[in-house]
C-alpha cells in the first residue's frame, strides 16, 4: 500500500515537472518571436534603391533618405510675394478715419532658383496681375523682374539681382517613371521652405486647367501632398534634382486631396530658356489639330487600341499639309518617340524649335506610312519670332497681332487681338479679352502700336470691325468725344 502510494505521489509530481517544463519552453519561444517581431519594426525600410544589375524592387540593397534630397533642394526655393491693386469694395468716409479703407492685395506662392545669377521660374498665376513682386530668399527680400510669362504652360520667369544663389540641379522629367519617390518643396499656407513625399502617380496626364491659345498639358501626376503656396515651388526626386515645377491640384475645397499635378521640368525649362533670350515662347507648330483616340472613335476607324491621335484638321501652307498629311491619319510616334495620347504629342512636340526637321510615323486606312515634317513658327516661319504688342494704360489693355494659326482659324488675312484686359477705354466700348479688330473706320488693322495709338487720339465717329474669340462676326459704331 505504501509503495503504491509513493508510485503515486512521484507519478504526480513528475506530471507537474513537465507541464512547468513544457510550459517554460512555450514562453522562451513567444518570447524570442515578439523580440524578433520588434526588431523587424525597428529595422529601417529601404525604399526605392535598386541595385545596377536590377531594375525592380526586388533587390533593395541600400537606404535611402528624404533628408538628403531635402537639403540639396530647399536652398533653391523661394518665397514670392505678389502685391496688386486694392480691394474694389465700396468704403465710406468713416472707413478711412478708423483704418479699414482700401489696402493692397497680396497674394504668395513659390519658385525655384535656376540660376546662379538670380533667375527664378515660377507659375504665371503666381504672378498673374501683379503690380510689384518680391522674393524671399533666406530671409532677404529682393525687388524682382518680371522677365516674361506663358500662359500655354502656366510658367513665368522673374530675376533678382544677386550673385552666387543656390541655382538647383536640373534632373530629367523624361526618364522620371511612374512609382518613383519625388518630394514637393515649397510654401503652402505661407509656411516657408516645407517638404512633402509621394510618388509619381502618372505622366502625360491632361486636366483641361490651362489657358493661352496652345495650352499643352502634359501633368507629372503625384500624390505628394501638394497646398495653396506650393505652386511654382519644385518637385524633385531622389537625389535632389528638378523634376517639375508644382502647379496644381485635384480638389474640391481649395486644399490637398489626393493629387497634385507639376509641368515636367523638361518643358519647363525649354520655356524659361526662351523668355530668358527672347522674350517669346519659340513654339514649334506642325500645322495640324488633333484629338484622342476614345473607344468609340477606334470602333468607327476600326483602329486595333488606344495609342495615338487623330489628325482633324490640317493648316493651309502648314508643315503638316507639305509633308502630305491628311484629315483621320492616325499619328503614332514622333521621333521614334511612342505616341499615346494628346498629352504625350504636345510634350514631344514641345522640345522643338521652329525649323526643326521631324519623322512623323502615322496609319492611314490600315497603312503605316512616315513623313518628315518641317516645324514652323506661329507665322508660319521656320526662324525665331518675336511677337508684335503694343501695351496701353489709356486703352486697358495688350494689343497684339494675330499670328497665321488663328488667322487660318478665324478665317480671317489679318487683324489685330485684344489681350490683358483691365479698366480702360475698351471695355467701356463693350469689348473683351480675345476679340480681333480687323477694319477701324474702314483701314486695315495691322500693326498693334499703330492702332494702339490711333485709338488713344481719336475722337469723332468711330466704326469697329472684327471677330470674337468664337468666329463670330461683329461691326460697331460709336460717338467718341
Amino acid at each position: 500500500m505504501k509503495n503504491n502510494l509513493k508510485i503515486i505521489l512521484l507519478a504526480f509530481c513528475g506530471g507537474i515537472l513537465g507541464a512547468w517544463a513544457f510550459q517554460a519552453l512555450n514562453s522562451a519561444e513567444e518570447i524570442q518571436h515578439q523580440a524578433a517581431m520588434v526588431t523587424e519594426t525597428k529595422t529601417p525600410y529601404n525604399v526605392n534603391h535598386y541595385s545596377s544589375e536590377d531594375d525592380g524592387p526586388s533587390s533593395y540593397n541600400a537606404p535611402f533618405s528624404f533628408v538628403e534630397a531635402s537639403e540639396k533642394s530647399t536652398p533653391s526655393v523661394v518665397f514670392i510675394k505678389n502685391f496688386s491693386g486694392t480691394d474694389q469694395r465700396r468704403y465710406s468716409i468713416f472707413d478711412y478715419f478708423f483704418g479699414s479703407g482700401p489696402t493692397q492685395r497680396v497674394s504668395t506662392g513659390s519658385g525655384v532658383i535656376i540660376s546662379k545669377d538670380g533667375y527664378i521660374i515660377t507659375n504665371n498665376h503666381v504672378i498673374d496681375r501683379a503690380e510689384t513682386i518680391e522674393v524671399v530668399h533666406q530671409r532677404r527680400t529682393y525687388p524682382a523682374k518680371l522677365i516674361g510669362t506663358d500662359k500655354n504652360t502656366d510658367i513665368a520667369v522673374l530675376k533678382i539681382e544677386a550673385d552666387d544663389l543656390p541655382a538647383i540641379k536640373q534632373g530629367s522629367s523624361r526618364d522620371l517613371r511612374i512609382g518613383e519617390w519625388v518630394i514637393a518643396v515649397g510654401n503652402p499656407f505661407n509656411l516657408t521652405s516645407t517638404v512633402t513625399a509621394g510618388i509619381v502617380s502618372a505622366k502625360e496626364r491632361q486636366i483641361n486647367i490651362l489657358g493661352g491659345e496652345f495650352p499643352l498639358e502634359s501633368f507629372i501626376q503625384t500624390d505628394a501632398p501638394i497646398n495653396p503656396g506650393n505652386s511654382g515651388g519644385a518637385l524633385v526626386n531622389v537625389k535632389g534634382e528638378l523634376v517639375g515645377i508644382n502647379t496644381a491640384i485635384l480638389s474640391r475645397t481649395g486644399s490637398y486631396t489626393g493629387y497634385g499635378f507639376a509641368v515636367p521640368v523638361d518643358i519647363a525649362v525649354k520655356i524659361a530658356n526662351d523668355l530668358i533670350e527672347f522674350g517669346e515662347v519659340q513654339k514649334a507648330i506642325p500645322g495640324l489639330d488633333v484629338v484622342e483616340i476614345t473607344p468609340e472613335l477606334a470602333e468607327e476607324m476600326r483602329l486595333r487600341d488606344l495609342d495615338g491621335v487623330i489628325v482633324t484638321h490640317v493648316i493651309r501652307n502648314g508643315g503638316a499639309e507639305k509633308a502630305g498629311l491628311q484629315r483621320n491619319d492616325v499619328i503614332t510616334s514622333i521621333q521614334g518617340n511612342n505616341i499615346t495620347g494628346k498629352g504625350s504629342f504636345e510634350e514631344a512636340l514641345s522640345y522643338h524649335y521652329p525649323g526643326d526637321r521631324i519623322r512623323i510615323n502615322y496609319i492611314r486606312n490600315g497603312e503605316r506610312r512616315s513623313a518628315d515634317l518641317t516645324l514652323q513658327n506661329l507665322e508660319g516661319g521656320t526662324g525665331v519670332l518675336k511677337r508684335e504688342f503694343y501695351s496701353s494704360n489709356l486703352l486697358g489693355a495688350r494689343l497684339e497681332a494675330v499670328n497665321a494659326i488663328e488667322r487660318d482659324r478665324l478665317g480671317i488675312e489679318y487683324g489685330i487681338k485684344i489681350t490683358g484686359m483691365t479698366r480702360g477705354y475698351l471695355r467701356d466700348l463693350g469689348l473683351n479679352n480675345g476679340f480681333v479688330l480687323t477694319q477701324i473706320n474702314g483701314e486695315p488693322a495691322k500693326n498693334p502700336e499703330r492702332i494702339g495709338k490711333y485709338l488713344e487720339e481719336f475722337s469723332g465717329r468711330l466704326r469697329l470691325e472684327g471677330v470674337t474669340p468664337t468666329g463670330q462676326t461683329f461691326m460697331q459704331s460709336y460717338n467718341i468725344r
